[in-house]
């Protein structure tokens, strides 16, 4: 196990308060100060695992900061928004109408539908609205109820 010095903790401890994974934090390490470590001596400078259980307090005071504000820097990314991410999928699919690229605009109706229900977190719902049991239905589309769906779309831009 190779000795480090307090650069080299600090720029571990920071990478694991990012969510960088252990032989992630290993392969950076190996790039940015040329030192070989194992995947599990980077994961020792993790206190929420196992192995970082006992590691010095004033290195879980600085993951424990580096993570906060991480988090905090995160919800400041635009992208990280959804109410921005629809913004931008409108703004998309009416540029893919404007230039009669219907396949590409219900491609990003698709995708802003898929945004509103909920397919991009991790919530999971596994009953109905309201608590009540899910509703299934078969829905069968032709291609003139798409055509003439389409051509109003068309004919409203």
């Amino acid at each position: 196990m190779a000795k480090l010095n307090e650069a080299v903790q600090r720029f571990i401890v920071q990478a694991l308060a990012c969510y960088d994974t252990p032989s992630q934090v290993a392969e950076a390490v190996k790039e940015e100060f040329g030192i070989e470590i194992t995947r599990q001596q980077a994961a020792s400078y993790d206190p929420t695992k196992t192995m970082g259980k006992t590691l010095a307090k004033k290195w879980r005071d600085l993951f424990d900061e580096t993570r906060t504000r991480f988090r905090r820097e995160v919800a400041e990314i635009p992208i990280a928004d959804q109410a921005f991410r629809l913004r931008q999928l409108h703004r998309m699919a009416n540029e893919a109408m404007r230039r009669k690229n219907i396949v590409l605009a219900a491609s990003l109706m698709e995708q802003a539908a898929k945004e509103m229900g909920g397919m991009f977190t991790n919530k999971r719902e596994l009953s109905g609205p309201g608590g009540k049991p899910m509703e299934h239905r078969t829905v069968v589309v032709d291609e003139k109820s798409v055509a003439a769906a389409v051509s109003a779309l068309e004919d409203e831009y």
